[in-house]
């Protein structure tokens, strides 16, 4: 069957598997990222079913041209960066993890873009063989990084940290700006960069925020905050989209990369 050519780049936007009323399962995906997808970066948003089952790797990579590694509340695997399970460590998708750290990698091997959200910006550093730490908060020294349980939905997405960026690095020349304001509502976090993974933005207790992969031919970027969350009007979720975007509608119109130089 031949594709049918868009006029707009094609964004993968990673499902969850989420269970409704405890009996319907779906794959889901928050609407703010299709809005994100359509409205700032211009591309046409594509919810993906993140189970073997239904998917590969190698129709992803053809069906789309970039993919939007979402949040989400299940975790990363621990065994998938040398570790044990514990309670620590929360709720898990071993689904999702069987197609996106093999999807990040061939990303990262063909130049084809990516942008990482929260479990998204972890799954970066997994799949490029970095590891996690299961509750940041718990660190000597370290903020609480997790969401507001309770509060209503502008204030669990309201602005609580900077980030700084390193000077004259990928996201200072990206955001026009060495330290921006974001959102947080996360649990882990980076405990041990890939080799490969280039930390290029930290919160003020020193949890990376910004990160990249070294040497990548293609767009890489990923955040541990949610630019998705008023994409079109915060001055740091705006440009990051923004480039992602013209990253994607690159690889839709030669199947070349377009790299943000480090």
């Amino acid at each position: 069957m031949t594709r049918v050519k868009s006029s707009r780049p094609v964004i993968g936007i990673i499902g969850n598997h989420f269970v409704i009323n405890d009996r319907y399962p779906t794959h889901t995906a928050g609407t703010m990222n299709s809005v994100a997808v359509a409205d700032v970066a211009g591309a046409m948003p594509l919810i993906i079913p993140t189970d073997p089952r239904f998917v590969t790797v190698e129709e992803l990579l053809e069906a789309c041209d970039g993919f939007l590694l979402t949040g989400g509340r299940p975790n990363v695997h621990p065994s998938e960066y040398g570790e044990e399970e514990t309670p620590a460590h929360g709720a898990f998708d071993r689904a999702r993890d069987a197609i996106t750290l093999p999807l990040i990698r061939a990303c990262v091997a063909r130049g084809q873009p990516f942008l990482g959200i929260c479990r998204g910006f972890q799954e970066v550093n997994v799949a490029m063989g970095g590891s996690l730490h299961p509750e940041i908060r718990e660190i000597p020294g370290r903020m609480n990084h997790r969401m507001p349980p309770d509060a209503k939905l502008e204030e669990q997405f309201a602005l609580r940290h900077t980030v700084r960026f390193t000077e004259g690095g990928v996201f200072h020349r990206l955001m026009g700006a060495a330290e921006v304001m974001t959102n947080t509502l996360h649990g882990q976090g980076i405990m041990r960069p890939a080799e490969r993974i280039v930390i290029d933005g930290l919160a003020p207790d020193g949890t990376p925020e910004a990160i990249y992969v070294k040497d990548a031919p293609g767009f890489t970027l990923a955040v541990q905050w949610h630019p998705e969350w008023n994409a079109a009007d915060d001055p740091v979720s705006r440009p990051l989209f923004t480039a992602f975007g013209q990253a994607a509608r690159h690889w839709a119109e030669a199947r070349h990369p377009l790299r943000l130089s480090a």
